[in-house]
């Protein structure tokens, strides 16, 4: 903006001065022209038009140092404001110049001619012929009063104001007044009719009067103009008669008057022109330098504004293409003209408002794009399922979080490694890596599905996979979607062993009783009526018969608490340390070789009593069976808080689990033991499922075998 206004207040400064200048020359002209004006405010005007001359070269030199830095800093449009100012120069300098030479010489030679010497004698014949008629008036006048005064002389003292009438009304006098020697105003006679007091003669009058001198003069009376007066003495026949003095005024006539004093003034003024004839030759050039110099410095002011106008415009326009071409299309420029430039100016205007729209149709496209995408990515992170997507060449392209986390390998070093490259760079990922290949391969029209098992991370996933091919365009490739179906095969699995045992369950209880009844009922009706070697068959036969009876039932009592289903809205708070510690006082007979690490505070759950008594001793006994054959048996327990979870780990010194079992472990019928039904980790792993929590079991080093439960602490959402 300050670059901007300043040119702006720089243009209004050097209007104001030129404005102001020409003023000044206009009085500087009009006090040349007059004399009393001139003596008057010429000092005052000239010390003003040179200081307007001073400020408008200030102006100037301005305007000139700033387009000399506009060049320097190469700004657009610099170049043609100092081609502009140079030729408004010429234009403004060379008539000037000239225009100024020629008044120069014009002025001397006109003035010259102004005192010509027959100017000069002709004004002095005129002032000399004015003169002489004036002096004559003034010598009829003096005979008018030498010939009243010997009049009066004849007269008598009291007739002489009778014949100062008389004889002043013959004589055609304006104004005769008789006066004593005093100056006292004896009588008073006239054609005038004057009824006021007679002006008294001067006193070098009434001297020349008393020495009987003739006195004579014309006096500027007031309002009346020129007079012509003429003062003599009246002596008396007596000689003690006092003197009286006799004054005579006539009027100058008003044409000789006004003829007079024309010729009076301009002779004057000649002769004072002709005085300060170099002055005032000095004073007119001095005008003329000032008017060239003030005309000279606005036109070249003139000349930088103008030029500056004509040019910013360009410059606007250049720097609007340069914001253009870094990207920036908000720039508008004003259209100051409706010529050419200004057409030119409102194309660019244009042009900018179409590439802006353009832009921000840009912008929004891709904020659109850009906010499909992050919603796409937001729906593949928190997607539960794996996505990965290949090129048509079978490179990895991109993969969701779940992929990395159901395979457990870090994809995002995958990316843009062929599909054959996986397995010699990631061991792990080499089966999944040939089962996708398969798939494609034996795909039709690009899409396949299958259900495989793979071993991730010492754990065997069971993954749902599918497969299909992407459209040609914008990329060609495809895309595998896969998830983690392990705990839904697992599920389905349990559900189907449970409804297994629920029937073998219903189906096998029912005759057991019977059974057992009869072999006792006839071990009674039979005993003491065989012989002996009947009865010990019969006795023999009974007691197998009732033993296997009752180790059906303990399978039936197995199946049913398996095929049980959960009961919610009957947990309560329980504390696993004081739990495991009542369970374990069961067990007396194992405390030599019991290790416990318990903490100091309680380790609260939600929870059922019974349940995780039943789980307790399904676990303990493992480890007893486990450890049946072993000399110096060892059982650890450690209840453990981590986070949010309360951890409790069974350990033994037994043989440990086979490692082909290992992933069967919690699968009813699965068992190490002779004579085992495979239950007990099934059930213990539904009873640990009713309680939100989970297990997990591992083989130690260098023997034996760990079985760790995992419960949510109290107050902890599920």
């Amino acid at each position: 903006m300050n670059g901007v206004r300043a040119p702006r207040v720089i243009r209004y400064v050097l209007l104001a001065c030129a404005c102001l200048g020409v003023i000044f020359l206009f009085l500087l002209a009009t006090a040349s022209a007059n004399t009393a004006l001139f003596a008057r405010g010429y000092d005052l005007l000239l010390v003003l038009n040179v200081t307007m001359v001073a400020i408008l070269m200030g102006l100037v030199g301005y305007q000139l140092l700033r387009l000399r830095r506009n060049l320097k800093a190469g700004v657009f449009g610099a170049r043609l404001a100092a081609r502009l100012v140079l030729l408004f120069a010429l234009v403004a300098v060379l008539p000037g110049a000239l225009l100024y030479g020629v008044s120069v010489q014009f002025l001397g030679k006109s003035i010259e001619s102004w005192f010509d010497v027959r100017v000069d004698r002709a004004l002095e014949g005129g002032l000399n012929l004015g003169r002489s008629a004036l002096d004559y008036l003034l010598k009829e006048t003096t005979n008018k009063a030498t010939q009243l005064a010997l009049r009066l002389q004849e007269a008598e003292p009291g007739g002489m104001a009778l014949r100062l009438h008389r004889a002043s009304e013959q004589a055609g006098i304006y104004e005769a007044a008789l006066f004593s020697a005093s100056g006292g105003v004896l009588a008073v006679a006239g054609i005038s009719g004057s009824t006021l007091t007679p002006e008294p003669p001067p006193a070098q009058a009434l001297r020349r009067a008393r020495l009987q001198q003739t006195y004579s003069a014309i006096d500027q009376m007031g309002d009346q103009g020129l007079m012509l007066r003429a003062v003599v003495a009246v002596n008396s026949a007596d000689p003690t008669e006092p003197l009286r003095v006799l004054q005579v005024i006539e009027p100058v006539p008003k044409q000789l008057q006004q003829d007079a004093e024309k010729v009076q003034s301009g002779y004057r003024d000649y002769q004072e022109i002709s005085f300060s004839r170099a002055a005032l030759k000095r004073l007119y050039a001095l005008t003329l330098t000032l008017t060239l110099l003030l005309a000279l410095f606005s036109a070249l002011g003139l000349a930088v504004v103008l030029s500056e106008q004509f040019s910013r415009p360009l410059g606007l326009l250049a720097e609007g293409t340069r914001a253009v071409a870094q990207g920036d299309f908000s720039r508008r420029n004003p259209v100051q003209s409706h010529d050419e430039l200004g057409v030119l100016t409102e194309s660019f205007n244009t042009m900018t408002a179409q590439l802006a729209e353009a832009q921000q149709k840009e912008e929004e496209n891709r904020q659109a794009i850009e906010t499909t995408r992050a919603y796409l990515e937001s729906v593949l992170a928190n997607l539960s399922a794996g996505v990965l997507a290949f090129d048509n060449a079978f490179r990895l392209r991109t993969a969701n979080p779940s992929a990395a986390v159901i395979l457990q390998q870090p994809l995002a070093d995958l990316v843009g490694v062929p599909l054959a490259d996986w397995g010699p760079r990631i061991p792990a990922l080499g089966a999944f890596a040939d089962l996708v290949a398969d798939g494609f391969r034996r795909g039709r029209d690009g899409h396949w599905q299958q259900q495989a098992e793979l071993s991730v991370s010492n754990h065997t996933r069971v993954l749902l996979m599918r497969g299909s091919g992407l459209p040609g365009e914008p990329a060609p490739g495809c895309v595998v979607v896969f998830d983690d179906v392990s705990e839904l095969v697992q599920a389905q699995r349990d559900a189907a062993w449970a409804e297994v045992a629920r029937r073998l369950a219903h189906e096998i209880k029912n005759p057991l009783t019977p059974i057992q009844l009869s072999a006792e009922r006839l071990a009674v009706k039979l005993g003491g009526k065989l012989d002996a070697s009947d009865e010990e068959a019969l006795v023999r036969g009974t007691q197998t018969i009732i033993a296997q009876v009752s180790a059906m039932k303990h399978m039936v009592d197995d199946f049913a608490i398996y095929a049980r289903q959960a009961r919610p809205g009957k947990m309560q708070k329980v504390d696993l340390k004081g739990l495991l510690l009542d369970v374990l006082a069961l067990y007396e007979n194992l405390r030599p070789h019991v290790s416990l690490k318990l903490p100091e505070h309680d380790a609260a759950i939600q929870g059922e009593p019974t349940r995780l008594r039943q789980v307790f001793h399904n676990l303990i006994q493992n480890a007893l069976d486990a450890q049946a054959d072993v000399t110096e048996p060892a059982y650890e327990f450690a209840i453990e808080a981590r986070g949010d979870e309360l951890t409790l780990t069974f350990a033994d010194a037994g043989s440990g689990i086979p490692e082909d079992m290992m992933r069967h472990a919690f699968e009813p019928y699965v068992t190490t033991k002779a004579k085992g039904t495979g239950l007990g980790l099934a059930i213990v792993k539904k009873i640990i499922d009713e309680h939100h929590g989970r297990v997990t079991i591992q083989n130690r080093r260098p023997r034996g075998a760990q079985v760790t439960l995992h419960f949510p602490r109290e107050g902890t959402k599920t």
